[in-house]
């Protein structure tokens, strides 16, 4: 029987592996030979599950992120990682490593580059760098910390966690459009999060274009996920009592200044999901 993963092979920001369980039970609600479009494939986790607990039906992961070639990659990252843990042990568990040893790391990591053309320093900076901070390229990394937390064992290959899959990389508008229109299909989607980082995303993202996605949910099926943090679930709440109100801010300017703060990294997950299609309405067999 096929293995099935409840967590991500590889580090990916925003990753439901906290949900898996309960996403799981969600996907009973639907049919088995229905059709799953995963518009923000991410690390493929709901993608890979709903393949695993529907083995009938279609799964669409859009993987506009890279995450198959970082799976593809992940022999080099585990080489690579080999040289730089004796290097990393030289200085104590979870603490900052000497500038000379960062140096040495970092040279590795770029002959690395130069050698393949290719590394992934998202799972680089899990073993680098201080939790939950991450860099997509030699000179974000460069301008970092180390810390000894490189992983103690190597990732997993995980040839398997893909299959089944059809693996697309576009515009989730694209796809949406593309799929909206036939029988049977539930729309996945999990963009990232309002208000929370998306540096590691391989797009730009605004409160327009997380109000977008919100498009995606009229009269389709979905399984939805959003954050309290993005309280996006109390604005569509206000928005649909005060329907009438417009657009306030026509007509006036602005004036902008950059502030930083400390803010509080938690926040609470939530899934919502809907079946609007006649042909959902029935029991899953």
């Amino acid at each position: 029987m096929r293995k099935q993963y409840l967590s991500a092979p590889l580090p990916f920001v925003g990753q439901k592996r906290m949900f898996a369980k309960e996403f799981i039970k969600v996907l009973e609600r639907y049919p088995d030979n229905a059709l799953f479009v995963d518009l923000f494939g991410g690390s493929g986790l709901l993608s890979h599950i709903t393949k695993c607990r529907k083995p009938d039906s279609t799964v669409i992961y859009n993987d506009y992120d890279n995450y198959c070639r970082r799976l593809e990659n992940i022999p080099h990252t585990n080489a690579l990682l080999a040289q730089i843990r004796p290097l990393a042990a030289l200085a104590p568990r979870q603490k900052a490593l000497p500038k000379e040893t960062k140096e040495t790391i970092l040279r590795l990591i770029e002959q690395e580059e130069r050698r393949y053309g290719y590394v992934d320093y998202i799972t680089l900076s899990s073993s680098l760098l201080f939790s939950m901070k991450y860099a997509t390229n030699l000179e974000e990394l460069r301008k970092e910390t180390f810390y000894n937390t490189v992983r103690k064992c190597d990732y997993n290959p995980c040839l398997d966690y893909l299959d089944g899959l059809e693996i697309v990389s576009c515009d989730y508008k694209k796809l949406f459009n593309k799929y909206k229109d036939m029988p049977d299909v539930v729309f996945l989607i999990d963009p990232p999060y309002l208000s929370t980082e998306v540096g590691t995303y391989t797009m730009n993202w605004g409160l327009s274009d997380y109000l977008d996605v919100l498009q995606t949910l009229v009269g389709t099926n979905y399984i939805y996920f959003t954050s309290n943090k993005s309280s996006i679930i109390e604005l569509c709440d206000w928005i649909g009592k005060n329907n009438a109100l417009g657009n306030p801010f026509i007509g006036s300017e602005k004036v902008e200044f950059n502030a930083h703060m400390n803010y509080s990294a938690h926040y609470t997950d939530i899934m919502l999901y809907k079946k609007t299609d006649e042909s959902l309405h029935r029991e899953a067999v």
